[in-house]
């Protein structure tokens, strides 16, 4: 049966009629006809307007007239190209299956056979950890770094023998580089709830031999660092010389210190952040919106069945927009179209679009789709305020006094828990508000005090805190928060630096793009 829909599938978007309705379109399509060719090689906007002209055709037989259209039908090369993606998908040999192979190549994988007992009550009965490492570990096992990766990146931060395509932080590791394998052993993993090869949605789920899809427990940035410990206990090694990260990253590097301060040495936090603040929220929660709104998405159960890359390709295309800057864009495409000579379309047309378009193509069958809203909420959910602390080591230890009584009492079923006020949200000022707007807007004298309390953890520990003036997902002043939150909190050991627009104009990415500033402080901070 999935043969015979992959047939129709596939002849739904081959198969346009061949005839166009007004004699203005057929004049049209006369004097810009190209040289004959096969209806296979028709380019897609040939056949496009053949479609809509055909639609025309059948409306004008319905009325009883044969009326024409004022304007020709507008193509959509951009929908075409959907649809021939979703039907080759569809049409792929079930051997293989239509999810993708995520894999970034050949890496190390730590199997650990403990459960994994999780921050919101999930669990992982066992767990697999990829992993890179470059450099050689001395003796006494003190030269180690564990370096934590953004959202959507996997170990593969730098070449091995074994895959030597080019990481994601390929000039920043090497001999006498910023991470230098000369002095230090690098290790890389790959999140859980990733899919490079860590126990994520994709994965096996022991209990019963099938794919965890949407059944994949909640997970938070502190549930990802102890998995990552759990790989550090298996490869002995006692204590980091440093935890180094950029984005989702520098998180990771701030809960590591706290969840094992007497394993950690020295930590790095690079365009991160101690809580996720509304505006990112937003935009992660809209990028879950449209991946979640595909219906391939099929709430999270499309393993065996076309992938929601319609959704992938609008999310990520959504996630660029925050990752780069508006100045480094008005210097790069400014208003320019792609092709200034041609009518103006709605599918991608100035180059801006084109970028986006293109970035979003590219990454909608790369990364698995369910990985990309559970690591995204985890991001959302992190806050090192005392409170948030609190309350997550009461839940776990809740948790755990159920998990060694061997209850079967179930965990609550992570369910929607959307609720929407009594009465709409209006864009005014509340009552309680005062309405003078020339009145001064008066700043918090500091950190909040939740968030001081939060990192007293921190305060024997070296810190560098870089933050970028153009990124706007992780905006600087969320990094000044966490100096000065760790300056209150009584390290006297704080190393802040902040690029301002005239450094780097790369926002989010600088941490990918900037060899010589992000790159050149972390490695004098390292020594």
């Amino acid at each position: 049966m999935n043969s015979t829909k992959s047939m129709v599938a596939a002849a739904r978007v081959a198969a346009r009629p061949k005839k166009l309705q007004s004699s203005w379109v057929r004049q049209f399509a006369a004097s810009h006809r190209p040289v004959a060719t096969s209806r296979a090689n028709r380019p897609h906007n040939v056949v496009a307007r053949a479609f809509h002209a055909h639609d025309g055709k059948k409306s004008a037989a319905a009325g009883g007239a044969a009326a024409e259209a004022s304007n020709p039908p507008m193509a959509f090369p951009c929908l075409d190209a959907l649809e021939s993606k979703s039907a080759t998908l569809e049409a792929r040999s079930l051997s293989s299956g239509p999810e993708p192979s995520y894999t970034s190549g050949v890496t190390l994988k730590y199997r650990c056979h403990d459960p994994l007992l999780l921050d919101w009550g999930g669990v992982l009965p066992e767990f697999d950890i990829a992993y890179e490492t470059w450099g050689e570990i001395n003796a006494d096992k003190s030269n180690v770094i564990l370096l934590h990766t953004g959202l959507s990146a996997s170990s593969h931060a730098h070449s091995t023998e074994k895959n030597p395509k080019p990481g994601w932080w390929e000039k920043f590791i090497g001999p006498g580089g910023c991470l230098d394998t000369d002095k230090y052993h690098i290790i890389c993993t790959n999140v859980i709830g990733g899919c490079y090869g860590s126990t994520g949605p994709s994965s096996i789920d022991p209990a019963d031999g099938k794919r965890y899809a949407t059944r994949f427990p909640i997970l938070t940035m502190e549930d990802m660092v102890r998995a990552q410990f759990r790989l550090l206990d298996g490869l002995g090694i006692k204590k980091l010389y440093a935890s180094v990260g950029s984005s989702m990253g520098g998180m990771q590097s701030l809960a590591a210190g706290l969840l094992f301060p007497e394993r950690v040495g020295r930590i790095v936090s690079i365009s991160g952040c101690a809580r996720s603040h509304p505006y990112s929220i937003a935009m992660r929660h809209t990028q879950r919106q449209v991946l979640m709104m595909d219906p391939k998405w099929n709430r999270g159960f499309y393993y065996d069945s076309v992938p929601p890359h319609a959704g992938m390709k609008l999310a990520r295309e959504i996630a660029t927009v925050t990752y780069r800057s508006g100045p480094e864009w008005e210097q790069r495409f400014g208003r320019r179209r792609a092709d200034s000579s041609k009518q103006p379309a709605l599918c991608p047309d100035f180059l801006i679009e084109t970028y986006l378009d293109h970035a979003g193509e590219k990454f909608c069958l790369e990364y698995d789709a369910n990985s990309l809203l559970y690591v995204s909420k985890a991001m959302d959910l992190f806050d090192l305020g005392a409170a948030n602390q609190a309350a997550s080591s009461a839940r776990r230890a809740a948790h755990l006094k159920r998990f060694k009584s061997a209850s079967r009492d179930e965990v609550e079923a992570a369910s929607c828990s959307l609720t929407l006020p009594d009465s709409p949200y209006v864009e005014q000022p509340e009552a309680t508000v005062p309405t003078d707007f020339s009145a001064p807007v008066t700043s918090p004298s500091g950190p909040p005090q939740d968030l001081v309390d939060g990192l007293k953890g921190l305060a024997n520990h070296p810190m560098l805190v870089m933050g970028v003036a153009t990124d706007i997902l992780f905006p600087a002043w969320q990094q000044r928060e966490i100096a000065e939150t760790l300056r209150k909190a009584g390290n006297n050991s704080v190393t802040h630096v902040e690029l301002g627009e005239d450094i780097s104009l790369f926002g989010h990415d600088s941490f990918l793009l900037d060899l010589e500033h992000i790159g050149g402080n972390l490695k004098r901070f390292l020594g």
